[in-house]
């Protein structure tokens, strides 16, 4: 008879409640390893390129040149996300005809909530999936457990009811209960692994991604202020012969 216990036992003698419980844990490690390759393979990607825009952002001759890159390459990272959005809000700046209330707001706060609002779109997106492996990480230790003693009140009932209460006949059922406990703790780990690694990871890329939005501000709002009405109708003003020589 104790040669029969084990996982494959343990397997074919569940009721609903157990079979159940496995099925969600399996959900859970499914939907844990599935994020963790996907978002794997995203921050790889986006590191590379990150580091291939800086590269050529800090290189480039104006942002005129910087523009051309986005526009040729596309929008492949947060860095170029958040210079797309500010070469949008200033060209919006320079467009602007005054009938709406947000462009009555100052160039230098025009440019910032332009790029506030890339940050936190960029935010959201770097957080995708994490909530997922919190709650994995949280709750498959419980499932697990809950399973456990699922398993342990009908193994003591069936002894009870066979009237065999030796340690051999025990230990076999209770032990077979406590594999849902260590299927949880399998689920869970990975889990919180994998939330920390990419937390941390999601940190770091927003502290850099703020200290660049910082230098794109400077970089810009500088452009904005020197193209405000008054400073284009004194320019459009001056004689060519002048302009010519400034």
């Amino acid at each position: 008879m104790q040669q029969d216990l084990g996982f494959a036992h343990f397997l074919t003698h569940t009721d609903g409640v157990a079979t159940f419980l496995l099925m969600v844990l399996a959900l859970m490690s499914i939907a844990t390893w599935y994020l963790i390759v996907q978002k794997s393979a995203a921050n790889w990607r986006m590191k590379r390129r990150r580091q291939d825009f800086l590269a050529m952002f800090w290189d480039a001759a104006d942002l005129d040149a910087v523009a051309n890159y986005v526009r040729a390459k596309g929008i492949r990272d947060p860095f170029s996300h958040l210079t797309h959005h500010g070469l949008k809000a200033a060209d919006q700046y320079r467009n602007r005809t005054g009938q709406r209330l947000i462009e009555t707001a100052p160039p230098d706060e025009f440019l910032t909530r332009a790029l506030r609002r890339a940050i936190e779109q960029d935010t959201a997106r770097l957080e995708h999936g994490l909530t997922v492996l919190a709650s994995v990480a949280s709750s498959a230790p419980f499932v697990g457990l809950f399973g456990t003693v699922w398993g342990i009140y009908h193994a003591l009932l069936n002894i009870g009811l066979s009237g065999q209460g030796t340690l051999d006949k025990v230990a076999g059922p209770v032990g077979e209960a406590l594999i849902m406990t260590a299927l949880g703790l399998a689920v869970a780990i990975p889990a919180v692994l994998a939330y920390n690694f990419f937390a941390r990871t999601n940190r770091l890329v927003l502290t850099e991604l703020d200290g660049f939005a910082h230098d794109l501000f400077v970089f810009m709002s500088t452009g904005l202020r020197a193209q405000t009405p008054e400073r284009t109708a004194q320019v459009s003003a001056l004689p060519l012969a002048a302009a010519g020589g400034a």
